[in-house]
């Protein structure tokens, strides 16, 4: 698994499905670069079970992203015209039909395969024929990347295994915090908590007062 964090994230064009049943080709997270901070997340498939509740559980928090000037963005190895069919069932019929932020397409499966999420890999067999490995469908992954286009923070998870979306939050007020005034975010660190300065006296002073 490669660790992006501290490198550019990987650029892409693909079509994405966005407020909830727009087509748009050639969407790109560089809309964002020098503007926002972007949670771009991938899931494994359309029309599952674990699926469903984190896409809605990022949408229900999406006005928190959105007062950190924080752009939500999905992905999965789908087709367009798939997201676009699951977005208009209801979350009773386990669709994610309420769902605005953009949802990627990424049925080459390049992007996922260059952010090192897909499960699986091609490879010729001994009649040269093109093989799979697994089902090729990306990793519960989540990538937290600043306006400079910079991978901040990244988190992997296999597929049984949903996301905290209280985490994602707590990560980008980390990671403002940061940017703002330069100090550093201590284990369980939350908004409105101290932080400390990046020195031994820094930290001694901040494990003396906790």
């Amino acid at each position: 698994m490669a660790v992006l964090v501290g490198k550019k994230a990987p650029q892409f064009s693909a079509t994405a499905v966005v407020d909830g049943g727009k087509f748009v080709e050639g969407f790109s997270l560089d809309q964002f670069l020098g503007k926002k901070h972007v949670v771009f997340f991938f899931y494994p498939k359309d029309f599952t079970f674990v699926c469903p509740t984190e896409l809605h559980a990022f949408q229900e928090n999406l006005s928190e992203f959105e007062k950190r000037n924080t752009a939500v963005v999905a992905c999965s190895t789908d087709t367009e015209q798939s997201h676009w069919g699951w977005l208009q069932m209801s979350k009773a019929e386990g669709g994610i039909k309420g769902v605005t932020y953009p949802i990627i397409a990424d049925t080459n499966k390049t992007i996922a395969k260059n952010y090192d999420v897909l499960d699986g890999d091609f490879y010729y067999d001994e009649n040269d024929q093109l093989q799979a490995d697994a089902q090729l469908v990306a990793y519960r992954g989540l990538f937290l990347i600043d306006k400079e286009g910079i991978v901040r923070h990244q988190v992997v998870n296999d597929d049984p295994l949903g996301r905290n979306i209280e985490e994602a939050i707590r990560m980008v007020d980390a990671l403002q915090f940061n940017e703002k005034y330069g100090q550093v975010c201590p284990a369980n660190w939350s908004k409105g908590k101290d932080a400390l300065s990046d020195t031994h006296e820094g930290v001694a002073d901040y494990l003396a007062k906790h």
